[in-house]
Formats: structure tokens, sequence, C-alpha cells
């Protein structure tokens, strides 16, 4: 097997014919670097045909799209899904639900040394891969990099940008615990990918809890520090105006997972994650909305009436992604054993969270994974221990605002 170095792509793209892999390939049409060797990938050569014909038409400006390489393999083909993985550096893939389809992927890419980057955001598919294929990963050298879209790249990077501040303020380290909670605000509509990842999630409860804690036997712990997601409760936070939720997703755990891989987090390190309302009756409505669905999710007849009504691989039309947003806040504080705490306040804000932003950040990550100098990791890891500042920069610059507030 050809080392990374010597294969003859730099990135493939894997689900290019669908939605969200095709504002991926357009993204990488307009702002991939001369030079930057990519290809499409997926299951049906005329797809793809298709695909590469409307890139090329798109952006005159590139001609050399009308010979971009494709490479045909189905997400179950373990044989083709294994060539392309040795012919790339990194692989970018869009297929999900990933529990469904996405491991056989994964597999190869670690037995390739093959980096991997995807938009799940399934708590349940990233611990079975860490206890399947981290091993795999560390001797081969492939970097296996999940949630790198709106799951979960505005909260890890957000926290990893505020823990910067906060070790500023502090004057260069944190050496006191820390407690961080992060607040979600958005105006846009959700994928039906996410839609169906979220669906599958709900009805898998019993499933997730056996990998998560199959995880817990596997993962070291850090030594001599903690970091840990704590669920909160509802309540309204006075600071920043807002009743919160807290959200049954998976970013408070990617959260926690870099501030146990990373000494800059503290020696204790707690994070929380909310969805954030101005009144109390729609932080009531969501919490009755998201438990309605857990219910109708544990009923097969209600769960493919849910599944049939917001269908996979579509999406909402430009102008309704252009007015749509999101934000983040944070507010991270020190807890020290004598003296007066340091507090902390930033936010990440950005456009069409589910669709257009997810698209650049994980295009984003996989140019940062190919072309960045980059700290020295392999394995399952998060995006804000993989790429850190090298990331930060690249989201900054593809129109995300970090600030202090």
């Amino acid at each position: 097997m050809a080392s990374p170095a010597e294969r003859p792509h730099d990135i493939v793209l894997f689900g290019a014919t669908g939605f969200t892999g095709g504002l991926v390939a357009d993204y990488l049409a307009e702002h991939a670097p001369d030079g930057v060797r990519w290809a499409l990938a997926g299951r049906n050569p005329g797809k793809l045909e298709q695909a590469r014909a409307r890139l090329a038409e798109a952006h005159p400006e590139r001609p050399s799209l009308a010979d971009l390489p494709l490479l045909v393999a189905d997400a179950a083909d373990e044989a083709g899904l294994a060539e392309v993985a040795a012919a790339t550096r990194v692989v970018i893939t869009t297929v999900g639900p990933y529990q469904q389809f996405g491991a056989p992927l994964v597999a190869a890419c670690a037995a390739a040394g093959t980096d991997y980057v995807d938009l799940t955001g399934e708590p349940e598919f990233v611990d079975k891969m860490y206890v399947d294929h981290h091993a795999t990963a560390v001797a081969s050298g492939a970097r296996l990099v999940h949630a790198c879209g709106f799951d979960s790249i505005p909260h890890d990077l957000g926290a990893y940008f505020t823990v910067e501040q906060l070790a500023a303020a502090c004057g260069g380290t944190i050496t006191d615990p820390v407690r961080m909670r992060g607040v979600v605000r958005a105006g846009a509509s959700f994928s039906g990918g996410t839609f169906h990842s979220a669906i599958g999630a709900f009805s898998r409860g019993k499933q997730m809890k056996e990998a998560y804690a199959a995880r817990r036997r596997a993962e070291p712990r850090p030594e001599g520090r903690r970091s840990r997601a704590v669920a909160g409760k509802p309540h309204r936070d006075k600071l920043l105006g807002y009743w919160l939720l807290p959200m049954p997703t998976i970013d408070p755990m990617v959260v926690a997972r870099s501030g146990a891989a990373l000494d800059a987090y503290g020696p204790d390190f707690r994070y929380s994650h909310f969805a954030g309302t101005k009144t109390l009756r729609y932080a009531a409505g969501g919490a009755l909305g998201v438990g309605a669905m857990a219910v109708a999710s544990q009923v097969s007849p209600l769960r493919n009436q849910l599944l049939k009504r917001i269908p996979q691989g579509e999406g909402p039309s430009e102008q309704r992604r252009e007015k749509s947003w999101f934000t983040v806040d944070f507010v991270a504080e020190t807890v020290p054993a004598s003296g007066r705490p340091v507090t902390v306040r930033t936010r990440v804000s950005g456009g069409d969270p589910g669709y257009t932003e997810t698209s650049m950040m994980l295009a984003e990550s996989a140019l940062c994974l190919a072309l960045d100098d980059l700290p020295e990791t392999s394995g399952q890891v998060t995006t804000a221990t993989a790429m850190g500042d090298a990331l930060l920069r690249r989201l900054q610059d593809g129109g995300l605002t970090f600030e202090v507030r």
C-alpha cells in the first residue's frame, strides 16, 4: 500500500451526488487551492458524471473540473472502499445515517492510514467506531475525525477558542477548575439527514448506552486531570438573558473529549450544553416537542411516518439558506480555591448552519488535514485536538465569527 504522500489524490469526496455532498463539492470547486488533487466517489457512475458536469458548468473558471477523477464504490462494498481509502490522503463522507452506512468506510480508512472526516451527530456510531477502529488508526497513523459540521465544530472550536481567551485572562495558564456552558440559538431548516439521524438515535437508547459504556471501558482517562460533560437543568440565564434547555446532542461529549486530550483546558473542566430561547413559552414548547419526537421514535409506525415527512437528500432553497443564521454563546468561569473567579464570554456565529456553513466546515476540515502543519495525532480525535488553531483560522476565513463579548 502506498504511503499517503505517494497516493494519487489528496481528498476524495464520498457522497458527492447527494444534496449536502453537492454543496461540499461546490465549496471545493471554488475554494480548493490550485494543485489540490481531489476526486468524487459514489456508487452510481451516471450520477457521478452528472455531478462532475454540473461542477464544470458552474465553475468555468476552473476547466480542470471537467476531468475530475471519479471513483465508484458502494457504502457496503468493503473491497471498493479499501481501494478508495488507499488512493487518497483524506476521505470526506456525507453518506448517512452513519450508524446504518458509515462503519465500512471508517474501517477502510483506519486500516489504510487515511484521514477521515464526516458530518455525524450520532453518539452510538462515534463510540462504536472508537472501540472498533481507534487502535488500528493509531497504528496506521490515520486521523478519524467525526462531527465536522454543525455537529460539532462551532461548539468544539468555540469552546477551544473560549479556553484560549480564559487562559489569557488568567495570565497564560489555567490552574483552577473551569465551568463552561454553551448556548445555541438558530433560525434555520435542519437537514433530512440530521432528522433521520436524530430519530434513529432516539429509537436506539439502549444500544447507545451500551456503546457509551463499552467506550468508557476501553478509553483511557487523562492522568491528574478531569474533563466531563455535565447535564444542566432548565433555568433562566441572567447573564445571557435566555431560558436554557439542556440539549441531548453529541456536542457536549465532543467538547469534553477535547478537554480530556488537551492540558490547556485546565485540571478540572466541565461543560454543559443548552438551547437558548427568549421566553419561557418557547423553552417549554421545545421541551415538549423533543419529548414527543423521542416517544414517537419508539413506535415503528409513528417513526416511519416521521421519516417520510422529511426525506433525506433534500434541502432548502438557496434563498432560504441565505436567511438562516446561528449563534453559540459560551460563558467560562474559573473556580479558584481562593481569590476571585475569572469569567470570559464569547460567541461563535454564522449563516445557515445545516447546509451552507456545514459544507464549508467539512470541506475546510479536509483541506486542513491535507495541507496544514498540524499536531502529531492519530486514532479517533476531535477537531480541536487534531486541528486546533489551524482550523480556527480556516473557519474565520470561511466566514464564521469568533468573538469575545
